[in-house]
Order: C-alpha cells, then structure tokens, then sequence
C-alpha cells in the first residue's frame, strides 16, 4: 500500500511539474511584464500590452522571455516538491476516504511551507536573472551582472552573504495561503462537479483552475509585489543607499508603496499577474489532470485516495 502511495505521489509531482513549465512557457511574457510594474516603480504605463510593447521596444524581441530558463528551473522544482507533498500528506491523512474542504486547506498549507524553504534561493535567482539588462525608470535599484545561474549564486553569496539567499522568505511563509487557497478552491469545485457527473471535461478542469487561481491570486498579491522586491534585493531605499534584503523591511515596503501611489500601489501589476496566473493555473491542472489520468490507465492502477 505505501509503495502505491508513493508511486501515486510521483506520478502527481512529475504531472505538475510538467503541467506548470508547460503553462508558463507559453504565458511567459505576461509574469515579465508583471514583474516590472511590480519592481520598477517609476514605470509610467499601467496596463500590460503597453509594458510589453515597451519591453520589446528597448531592449529586443525576445526580452519578454529573458530569465526564461532560471524560471523554469525553479518552477519545476517548486511544483514538483509542492505535489508530491500535497498528494502524499493527503493520502497519508484521507487514507481512502473523501477528503474535505478543511484537510486541503490544511494539507496545501504545510506542503506549501516545505516548498517555500527547500525552493526560495531558486527563485531569488531567477528574479535577479530575469530582470538583468532590464531599463529601468527607478534609479534607485542597483544593476546585477550574472554570467548564469551558477554565477548567480556565486555573487549572492559573496556579496550580500548565503541568508540572501531566503530574501523574502517571510512573505513566502505568508503567501503558502495562495496555493493553499487555490487547491481548496480547485479540489472542493471538483468535488461539486464530480457529484453531478462521472467524470470532468478539459473545459471543466480548465475554469475552476482559473477561478481557484484568480481568488487566490487576488487575495494575496500584495504580498507577492513585497515577495519580488525582496527577492530582487538590488533598491537603495534608506538614507544610507544600503541595498534591501531584510525581512524587517516588509512593512516599510508596504507603508511606502500605499503613500507613493495610494491603496492600489499594492495591486500595481494586478491584471498582468492575473493574466498570467490564472491562464497558467488553468493549462497547468489540465496538463496535470491529463497527464495523471493518461498515466494511471496506462499502468492500470487506480488512484489510492478519493477526492
């Protein structure tokens, strides 16, 4: 029995982590422009097409998908930890029984906070990555030069010192509630569906990942605008012109971005986020979904626990 649950925990992280590159790849430019309105301050055009048009404008055609691989490196690594957690715990908890609202929550929470400090100096990485040789409008933030991931982590470490590597690991810990909230959300509207029908169509998995993601997505984002600009480490923002990188900084970050641009500082970037998480969540569940049906009627096993 455990040698099956685990089987089933391994073909539900590879899906994930397949489903997740997937989705992002082909939406990889909306997270760029998303990016950019949430670390460069001073960037006059709100809405994401201009962005990305000025994105391609001064810096080139292929811009948008600049970091594009670090990001992908670490977005396979955090949804492959992240389902294998998730899947495990809850099979190890439902033990083939319905599972409920309240055990999602729970389940998505803890795998969340495995996921958030096995993975976090992957993503600080591909931030720094991402957003090398961008133009700026903020000339407080200081410019990186990275020969590749590895160079990366070299530098970091050098220069700011190894805990640089978890910036904005406290925001992490926080925004576990996002994909916590996004799998209550998707496994209780699935479990709806599922009593009025057999099974679900793509479409079906295709809307509720999008509104699970959406609400989650929505609810958390400005702790996701404070989580990038932690992880980008490179603002002078005190009378010193010491670089960011404390955890301490959070609610100075939060008090500074409200009084420069009002309450709706802390969603700048909101519509691109959305569009790109929620296009990706939804392709990503049903890659997923797909790829674990296809997988386990190919090995003839059933699914160990019920949803």
């Amino acid at each position: 029995m455990a040698s099956v649950l685990s089987y089933e925990s391994l073909v539900h992280a590879v899906a994930g982590a397949v489903g997740s590159v997937t989705a992002m790849t082909v939406f990889f430019p909306l997270d760029t422009a998303r990016l950019r309105l949430q670390v460069d301050e001073k960037r006059k055009s709100k809405t994401t097409h201009m962005v990305l048009l000025e994105i391609i404008k001064e810096e080139g055609l292929l811009a948008p998908y600049r970091g594009w691989f670090p990001v992908i490196s670490s977005l396979c690594c955090s949804n492959f930890v992240y389902f294998y957690t998730f899947n495990s715990l809850k099979a190890l908890w439902v033990k083939g029984q319905r599972s409920t609202t309240g055990k999602d929550l729970v389940v998505g929470f803890v795998a969340g906070v495995v996921n958030v400090l096995l993975t976090t100096p992957l993503w600080v990485v591909n931030t720094r990555l991402k957003l090398q040789g961008a133009k700026f409008r903020n000339e407080d933030i200081v410019p990186t030069n990275y020969k590749g991931i590895i160079d990366a982590f070299h530098q970091i470490i050098r220069d700011e010192g190894i805990s640089a590597l978890w910036n904005g690991t406290f925001p992490s810990l926080l925004l576990v509630f996002n994909p916590a909230i996004q799998f209550m959300f998707y496994e209780g509207l699935k479990r709806q569906l599922l009593k009025k029908r057999m099974k679900l169509f793509s479409l079906d998995v295709f809307i509720i990942g999008a509104v699970a993601k959406a609400i989650a997505t929505t609810v958390t984002y400005p702790l996701q605008t404070v989580q990038s600009i932690l992880r980008f480490g490179r603002h002078r923002l005190n009378p010193e012109n010491r670089t960011l990188g404390s955890l301490r900084n959070i609610l100075y970050l939060l008090h500074q971005r409200v009084r420069r641009f009002g309450i709706m500082g802390l969603y700048k970037g909101l519509e691109a986020k959305l569009l790109q998480t929620v296009l990706t969540a939804a392709l990503m569940f049903l890659v997923y979904e797909k790829l674990t049906a296809a997988t386990f009627t190919v090995m003839g096993l059933k699914r160990a626990h019920k949803h």
